[in-house]
């Protein structure tokens, strides 16, 4: 009879975790000390028919008053925690939601496929070539002297022997030439190599975009109004473009590009250098020797090839003014071009058999 006496002030003293409990522990000390099959004081109470009829009197009384006890401080622990959760049912106590970040495709490829959609819209197929070649294919081909800098290794990136890292994406030109006979029009975006500095406008590595048109009767009508198509679909359709005269080795006639400057509309501003116009791109008639290089008859054949640089271009639309920013990675500056509208190719624009491209037009 003492151990079951004793066994009681043990569980009374276990009176004191109920109204601290939570809920969850609540219904644990329940369980431990009522539960009908294993429960503390359940056991007590199965005990007492073994006992003598004053013992279990004495026991059962005992027993009872407890049991009673418990009761009374459960039920209250019970609608104490029911009330709490009544007082606090329109507060909301969770942590606020974090937004997820959503990646994207970089900057400057969404130009570069802006620029390859509309090109395909003009009837020009996207091409890509090896980024290691040749000097024949990377120069000599293309009409570059032996003596031409480009050549010297402190301009370039060898490799060993003959072999470089492209300088442009221009070797496309050699390989489609003598792999497919005209009509040929494409389109080449690529990376390119050369040892320029790391500065605000200059990188030694960048993204290049090279068209080529070869067919018979080509003229230099057909070069301008392809290019002018392209800058007032990329741009916007006032978009005004001029040619001048330059060089290269590759094309003849040479032209570099310009188009009206897009934050003060030609009125002349820093950006610009108060001439109302930026170059965007360098551009030519194929040279009468490229096409001799690769077996191609240049009395019968003419063509057309312009070569232009994503990240100026990107820079330009979007008031960039260092091209350093496109390899930073910093998330900051990249989630800005990161939308429902992506590009600035409308979609009612286009009309073609294969998925219209995505709307970027956002700015920084």
């Amino acid at each position: 009879m003492s151990d079951l006496l004793a066994a009681l002030d043990s569980l009374r003293e276990r009176l004191d975790e109920i109204p601290q409990a939570d809920e969850r522990r609540l219904q644990e000390l329940k369980t431990e000390l009522l539960g009908r099959k294993a429960g503390a004081l359940t056991e007590i109470l199965k005990a007492l028919p073994g006992l003598e009829p004053d013992e279990r009197k004495r026991v059962g009384g005992a027993a009872n008053a407890l049991k009673r006890e418990l009761e009374r401080a459960i039920d209250a622990r019970e609608a104490s925690l029911k009330q709490s959760a009544t007082n606090l049912s329109g507060v909301d106590l969770t942590l606020p939601g974090r937004r997820q970040w959503g990646g994207g495709l970089h900057l400057v490829t969404q130009v570069v496929d802006e620029i390859c959609d509309i090109f395909r819209e003009l009837g020009f197929t996207r091409v890509t070539g090896s980024e290691a070649e040749t000097e024949r294919y990377n120069f000599y081909a293309l009409n570059f002297p032996k003596d031409h800098p480009a050549l010297d290794a402190q301009d370039s990136f060898y490799l060993g022997g003959d072999v470089l890292l492209r300088t442009h994406t221009s070797p496309v030109q050699i390989h489609t030439l003598e792999t497919y006979p005209p009509p040929i029009r494409i389109v080449v975006p690529g990376r390119c190599y050369r040892r320029d500095p790391f500065d605000a406008s200059h990188s030694p590595v960048f993204e290049q975009i090279e068209g080529f048109a070869v067919d018979d009767g080509i003229s230099f009508v057909d070069f301008k109004a392809t290019l002018a198509a392209w800058a007032r679909r990329f741009f916007s359709p006032q978009t005004k473009v001029r040619f001048r005269p330059s060089y290269f080795p590759f094309t003849e006639p040479s032209a570099e590009m310009d188009v009206q400057c897009q934050i003060c509309a030609g009125s002349g501003c820093a950006a610009c250098k108060q001439t109302g116009w930026m170059e965007i791109l360098g551009s030519g008639m194929v040279h009468p020797a490229v096409l001799e290089n690769c077996k191609v008859d240049s009395e019968k054949y003419t063509g057309f090839a312009w070569g232009m640089g994503p990240e100026r271009i990107a820079m330009l639309r979007h008031g960039i003014p260092d091209i350093r920013v496109f390899f930073d990675s910093d998330v900051r500056f990249l989630e800005q071009f990161i939308g429902k509208e992506e590009s600035g190719v409308r979609s009612q624009d286009l009309e073609s058999d294969g998925p219209a491209p995505e709307s970027r037009l956002l700015t920084p």
